[in-house]
């Protein structure tokens, strides 16, 4: 499953829609970079965030999650997260992923480097929305994130055969997803 390179990148944003907005090159200048690179695709954090917050005394728990652990955050420049915690935001990108490709997807070196965090699931094949970003401060200090530039890089594995069962066909509890998605999950019948 070999990784994808830029012109197969430009091929499938541009005929299939698989990333919008795309932008076709690397943009620098001042804004950590965003856009297509060599091999894999620099997403870029959205303007909307939702900072944890133990101010009610929310218990995090996945299978019951309390909307009081966050705070809800806007900003066109940046937000800041506290010292040791965490955010939850989206891209700015819409993502359809094709059947025969997954994704890996890993923080930005220059936020690594500042000790934030960047965490994001696979993209499976057929999945389809706005990524729903994780994004952890593990630093004794405020640390700043810009919205609308560069977070995280999405690299792109193709099979040579289709899946037997994509997002799609499963009806993932996240398939189509607008806005910063919480935890969720699927309730049996």
């Amino acid at each position: 499953m070999p990784v994808k390179s830029d012109n197969w990148i430009r091929k499938m944003a541009q005929e299939h829609g698989m990333i919008d907005p795309f932008v076709e090159g690397q943009v620098n200048g001042g804004a950590i970079s965003y856009g297509v690179s060599s091999y894999g695709y620099d997403i870029r954090v959205g303007r909307e965030f939702k900072v944890f917050t133990n101010t009610y005394g929310a218990i995090v728990d996945p299978k019951k999650f309390d909307p009081k652990s966050f705070v809800d955050m806007v900003s066109d420049d940046f937000i800041v997260i506290p010292p040791n915690s965490f955010a939850l935001a989206r891209t700015v990108e819409y993502f359809r992923i094709p059947r025969s490709v997954i994704t890996i997807c890993v923080g930005k070196s220059t936020y690594a480097r500042c000790g934030i965090i960047v965490n994001v699931t696979p993209f499976e094949p057929e999945w389809e929305g706005f990524v729903t970003l994780e994004i952890s401060n593990t630093t004794p200090l405020p640390a700043k994130i810009y919205a609308n530039e560069g977070i995280a890089q999405v690299l792109f594995l193709e099979s040579d055969e289709l899946c037997k069962v994509s997002y799609a066909d499963k009806k993932g509890k996240y398939q189509k997803q607008t806005d910063i998605t919480l935890p969720k999950i699927k309730q049996t019948v």
